[in-house]
């Protein structure tokens, strides 16, 4: 039986779907009276929340400032697009075998080409980071899973920290839209060269912007 979260554990999960989902910004101050209210908890559960968020990467603790949404770094996408092309290929294979995840898929491509036709950019990496969230959760690993929505939370940092989100997501529509149709194709050695190279190419794409002299 599934073990309850604690209640640090449920207020992380809530603020960490914020910054999934764009409404937490890098450099933000997380104040602990602001969260402790909303959620209806001590100022000290919101204190253990940071201290799990810190610990994920998402946070830090400023001398004299307080907690802040981390800023990420040339080192730190590298690192996360490694970790990124350990797990996703796993992803691709489950997903092959798994057609109602093959559905939610080309849902979530349908979002992103409607989100891009009224120019918000924003909900366009929200529907791509559901692509690869889906493609991993298709693993059937609750584990895994929950190590990449920390790997996700940090990944939309660092889209926030780009200068044109446009320029950074529109050429990944048709990307996601390939990656779909290899899928119903079951073409597995295609899928493999496909995801090998859309990573590559969109870590080169955020590095460019992110850090002009890396």
């Amino acid at each position: 039986m599934p073990r309850t979260p604690s209640r640090p554990e449920q207020a992380a999960k809530a603020l960490r779907e914020l910054i999934i989902g764009g409404e937490l910004l890098p450099g933000q101050p997380l104040r602990e009276e602001e969260y402790a209210k909303e959620y209806e908890i001590s100022r000290n559960t919101v204190r253990e929340a940071f201290q799990l968020l810190a610990h994920e990467g998402l946070v830090e603790h400023i001398p004299y400032r307080g907690v802040h949404i981390r800023r990420l770094g040339a080192a730190d996408i590298r690192a996360l697009y490694h970790t990124r092309r350990l797990i996703e290929p796993l992803g691709i294979q489950a997903v092959l075998a798994d057609p109602e995840a093959q559905v939610r898929l080309r849902a979530v491509v349908d979002e992103a080409a409607e989100a891009a036709e009224r120019g918000d950019w924003q909900d366009v990496g929200t529907s791509d980071i559901e692509f690869h969230r889906i493609l991993v959760d298709a693993c059937g690993s609750p584990h895994l899973s929950a190590m990449f929505e920390q790997l996700l939370a940090e990944l939309r940092l660092a889209f926030l920290q780009l200068s044109d989100s446009r320029q950074l997501h529109q050429p990944y529509l048709a990307r996601n839209h390939a990656l779909l149709d290899l899928i119903g194709s079951g073409s597995t050695a295609r899928l493999a060269e496909e995801l090998a190279d859309y990573l590559s190419a969109a870590e080169r794409d955020v590095l460019r912007d992110l850090d002009p002299d890396s």
